[in-house]
């Protein structure tokens, strides 16, 4: 008899990459939410919780599972679905406490050293400050946001003038809608103060990029994978994310009892996250930048590259209640990166590379899956879900025996596929970034 799972903002992509998963044929996936419900116009919480409990409501079935793999809001209904339907899932307080950066710092203060000076900025000042105790350079960021949206990097206090005027004229837009969410729990003081649409500056970390990615069953924290964040030269935006990390296992063990005294602290249970760290290669020594209350698809075919299986069976054996177990590790290839293909300066999108070009790359290039990101004749500024400092052209999965193969995969890959670009029609809309862009990405992969 087949499970029925309701899977939030299920897209084409990732059914594929479940319906690959050990026991796949046991399962019934049913997309409950568009991924265009959720994450296009403007995010009406109550609405897709009601959306979605007439969906179930009206499914002639029992029940087994509701998970996602979403950011916000899929993150968050999640809990509060399961909560309705008598289903196994992480509790809400548990993932807000994570989602809200500043919260989440608050929490991690009582369980940790390794974090940064942090504080609120008071974004209803007539001229706001840094918080006390937080020095340049800084990171200042929405409480809640997505992607690295209204990140910026600040110097100076040029630079932190710049990045509190565009944060306060967009932080309404995910925060407002998270604040009603943080509603349904009983806040702290200082939480019910700052509400979901504040901005939080916290001193820059140094180190090279890694992160865990694991699960909690029944109190008991598992790592099951590290990975490394590689940044393109002299920025901050993702050049890619490979795994297995190749920091060693000193460093890699420091982030384990990190997430598990963390984890814990939060009351973080029945479900899956990812940490984000910043690691000194020489001493060893962590230090936590985020965490993410959710399954992360993005590192689904890293780890089915290298394991054999993706990590969303891990997201599916929660759901079901039922103990994820240890994973084998029996996959074609040693390592495998998630890469971004990115221009850094504004443009129309005049050429993509077609759906042949790109089977041709993937036919020749062994290893390797391609997703394209913009459309011809959209313009990079008004994509989605961007950072701050670039724009995304495409997804890259590459495997390889070794780091060395997996570039020239990554490479040629590049060299094969084809954009043009044309000047924005209206060139004197500024770009959004607090710096000059004035370093071209490591790789000629673009034609203006």
């Amino acid at each position: 008899m087949s499970s029925d799972i309701f899977v939030i903002g299920l897209d084409e992509e990732n059914r594929r990459v479940l319906d690959r998963i050990p026991r796949a044929a046991a399962y019934r996936f049913h997309g409950l939410l568009t991924p265009e419900e959720l994450y296009q116009g403007e995010i009406d919480v109550e609405g897709l919780l009601k959306t979605a409990q007439q969906e179930l409501d009206a499914f002639d079935g029992d029940i087994a599972a509701i998970v996602s793999y979403g950011d916000f809001p899929a993150a968050t209904l999640v809990p509060v679905l399961c909560a309705r339907y008598g289903l196994p899932s992480v509790p809400l307080e548990a993932v807000l406490k994570c989602e809200h950066k500043y919260w989440s710092r608050l929490e991690q203060r009582k369980a940790i050293d390794e974090l940064p000076n942090f504080g609120i900025v008071d974004l209803d000042a007539p001229h706001p400050a840094p918080p006390e105790g937080v020095g340049y350079p800084m990171w200042l960021k929405p409480v809640k946001s997505f992607s690295s949206e209204l990140a910026f990097n600040a110097g100076n206090d040029a630079q932190f003038a710049e990045a509190v005027a565009k944060i306060r004229a967009g932080v309404g837009r995910v925060g407002e809608p998270f604040g009603a969410v943080l509603e349904q729990v009983e806040l702290p003081p200082e939480i019910a103060r700052v509400g979901g649409a504040a901005c939080l500056a916290e001193e820059a970390l140094r180190g090279v990029q890694a992160a865990i990615e694991g699960y909690v069953y029944q109190g008991e924290v598992t790592v099951h994978g590290a990975l490394d964040s590689v940044n393109y030269p002299d920025s901050s935006s993702f050049l890619r994310h490979q795994y297995p990390s190749q920091l060693g296992e000193e460093p890699v063990q420091r982030m384990r009892d990190v997430a598990e005294r963390v984890l814990k602290q939060i009351g973080f249970d029945n479900g899956t996250f990812g940490i984000e760290f910043f690691c000194d290669p020489e001493s060893g020594q962590v230090c936590l930048l985020g965490i993410n209350p959710r399954h992360s698809p993005s590192h689904a075919e890293l780890f089915e590259f290298v394991d054999g299986v993706a990590n969303h069976e891990i997201m599916v054996r929660l759901g079901l209640g039922q103990d994820p177990a240890r994973r084998p590790r029996k996959g074609t290839y040693q390592i495998a990166g998630k890469w971004y293909l990115r221009r850094f300066e504004d443009g129309v999108v005049t050429r993509v590379p077609t759906p042949e070009e790109i089977a041709t790359v993937q036919h020749r290039v062994d290893g390797t899956r391609i997703d394209i990101v913009p459309e011809a004749g959209q313009r990079l500024s008004d994509l989605p879900q961007q950072d701050s400092y670039s724009f995304e052209l495409a997804h890259l999965f590459v495997a390889g025996h070794t780091e060395h193969e997996m570039v020239q995969k990554y490479q040629a890959c590049v060299d094969a596929l084809p954009f043009e670009f044309a000047p924005p029609f209206d060139s004197a809309r500024p770009f959004n970034s607090t710096r000059p862009f004035d370093s071209a990405p490591p790789f000629n992969s673009t034609r203006a």
